[in-house]
């Protein structure tokens, strides 16, 4: 484990302007990932995930509160933060190779260096014998190994991804995801994931923060003491399903308590129409 990569959000609130009045998306947040842990966040649609890894990243600024990585307060994206998304950000033109190599060539890194660099991190996500390829030519898992890839080519503290496996299949899903917690394991890099599916959470996680519906807050958090390494048959333990439950609980509350107050405006509206008559003409 590495004694860097320390992220600390704290406080933090995420205000939006709609039509000139601000809209709370999240409010007082605080979180700790410490050096070489790896934290999911995980919540209803809607609740602020992505606003927080954003604001981690350095693509919005906090309205309130303070992110800090290793003490110093975050107000632009950095090297010191890798970022994947869920839509694979490739560049098309670029090989697998140059795709990896795009950042540490920015640093001014040689040639000789990148190459070697580029390789060993390939290798470790089972993509040596592509490096020549376009991204074109990729599986949607590939894709998406290289993003992971470049976004630890330059040797970032902290590794931020959004909803990465959220476009794949499931089976190609279990496999990046083994394929993750092993360049984790291995690298001992400081993680903060954000996504919908709590297998995937408890599976690659330390811990795991829930948040509440908008605005999100913080409503638990949840420690994932399974032993590692993890293998996906793990997943039918005793152990796991107690986990999943006690998520899934967690998660179901604040959808319903979201989608209360929106089925029970919706169906005021529908009894209006429905004693105006506009209704007539389509029942």
């Amino acid at each position: 484990m590495r004694d860097s990569g320390l992220i600390e959000i704290d406080h933090f609130g995420l205000d939006y302007a709609s039509d000139g009045a601000p809209i709370a998306a999240v409010a007082d947040v605080s979180i700790t990932v410490r050096p070489g842990e790896f934290v999911s966040i995980v919540g209803p649609s809607g609740c602020g995930k992505s606003s927080l890894l954003n604001a981690v990243a350095g693509f919005v600024p906090a309205t309130r509160g303070r992110v800090a990585v290793d003490g110093v307060a975050i107000t632009r994206p950095g090297a010191d933060r890798g970022m994947v998304f869920q839509q694979y950000s490739l560049f098309p033109w670029k090989t697998v190779r140059q795709n990896v190599e795009f950042g540490l060539k920015m640093k001014g890194v040689g040639a000789g260096t990148r190459e070697r660099m580029a390789r060993t991190l390939l290798s470790l996500a089972g993509l040596i014998g592509f490096e020549d390829q376009y991204p074109d030519r990729l599986s949607g898992g590939m894709k998406q190994r290289v993003g992971i890839v470049r976004a630890l080519a330059t040797g970032p503290k902290v590794l931020l991804l959004d909803e990465p496996f959220g476009a794949l299949d499931a089976q190609t899903r279990q496999i990046m995801q083994q394929i993750l917690t092993n360049i984790w394991q291995r690298l001992g890099i400081s993680v903060l994931f954000v996504t919908h599916d709590i297998d995937e959470a408890i599976f690659l996680s330390d811990r795991v923060y829930v948040m509440t519906a908008r605005p999100g807050r913080i409503k638990a958090e949840v420690p994932i003491t399974l032993p590692r390494p993890r293998e996906v048959d793990g997943m039918m333990t005793a152990d796991f399903l107690a986990l999943r439950a006690e998520l899934a609980g967690l998660i179901r509350e604040e959808s319903l308590r979201a989608m209360g107050g929106e089925l029970a405006g919706g169906l005021a509206g529908l009894d209006v129409m429905l004693r105006d008559g506009e209704l007539a003409d389509l029942l």
